[in-house]
């Protein structure tokens, strides 16, 4: 992908991303956000706080967001090819399927197999690799295969497609005071940041949670500059190998600050939120492990949006969780 400024995001881009998003044929849910209150879920802190629940979403997570965009604006039957470590793949997979083109995922040994497995049966190809050689088992398909490469999480179309899930909690929320967001490469993050502030929101303060053992954008916020490192985590939607691009610069300018949560603190949230009746992914608790750990700074008596990411987690895998 050629170099992209933050300002090529604008709020006029994004609201008619958010109107493709809501019309695509590939029927990418309106997700509910409900009071924490009305949950059983623990809470130490007083505020009007609210989860939006997009580990209902289509697929299972977000993704299909900003995949839905980025089809719509590609040619129908194209030959693809995108790197993930599940939840981008199962959205791509899907896409493919409807929009009949080809598909190869190229994922990192360290996915779970059950989500290869699932991505292989939408009937797309999938090559397991080890994660520092992602991208290079991406650009040699572009090159001798001549497959189109479609970023999993730095482009600007499925940032703005991702933020169609700003708009909704504007919907529901007209200024909230604070949101808090799970960061893997950032494209989450940067689209529902750039919704917010560009609808005026200026003092919403919007927070990026990534895992310790993964935790890029933290990196790249302290370096001023976008950074890799050797990524690793229980939460592997949140383990990519390098900050976006276009994230980081979005990020930058939207973002108040990345916090970290450690994997003990990820695990404990998943069981949790199960507890409650909330089935959500080790990647997709992120944001919540943020606030019952009280990593997220002032929010007595704030409003603020909490976004469970994704609930791709399967029963075997939910049984290395603590009761």
């Amino acid at each position: 992908m050629g170099e992209v400024s933050a300002d090529s995001i604008t709020a006029e881009m994004l609201r008619e991303a958010h109107e493709t998003v809501r019309r695509s044929p590939l029927k990418v849910i309106h997700t509910p956000m409900i009071p924490w209150s009305q949950t059983t879920l623990p809470l130490n802190t007083s505020g009007d706080i609210h989860i939006k629940l997009e580990n209902m979403q289509r697929t299972g997570s977000f993704k299909i967001r900003g995949v839905a965009n980025q089809f719509a604006r590609r040619l129908e039957g194209g030959n693809f090819v995108t790197m993930s470590a599940g939840n981008y793949g199962k959205s791509f997979a899907y896409a493919c399927k409807h929009y009949r083109s080809k598909g190869k995922v190229v994922m990192p040994e360290t996915a779970p197999i059950s989500r290869s497995a699932l991505i292989q049966s939408l009937g797309v190809e999938v090559e397991r690799v080890p994660t520092p050689r992602l991208m290079d088992v991406v650009n040699r398909c572009v090159q001798e295969d001549n497959m189109t490469f479609m970023h999993s999480y730095d482009d600007p179309d499925l940032i703005a497609g991702h933020a169609s899930l700003g708009f909704e909690i504007l919907e529901v929320i007209a200024h909230p005071d604070v949101i808090v967001v799970c960061c893997g490469g950032g494209g989450l993050l940067a689209g529902v940041a750039a919704a917010i502030k560009l609808s005026g929101c200026e003092n919403t303060r919007i927070y990026g949670v990534e895992p310790e053992g993964a935790c890029t954008m933290y990196k790249s916020f302290a370096e001023k500059k976008p950074v890799g490192m050797d990524a690793k985590s229980i939460a592997s939607g949140l383990a990519p190998p390098f900050a976006g691009v276009l994230p980081y610069k979005l990020c930058q300018r939207y973002v108040e600050d990345i916090v970290l949560v450690t994997d003990e603190e990820i695990k404990s949230a998943v069981s949790t939120l199960y507890k409650a009746g909330l089935v959500v992914e080790p990647s997709g608790t992120a944001a919540f492990a943020a606030v019952i750990n009280n990593r997220i700074p002032d929010i007595y008596d704030k409003n603020v949006v909490v976004i469970l990411s994704g609930g791709n987690i399967g029963k075997d895998e939910l049984s290395n969780f603590p009761d």
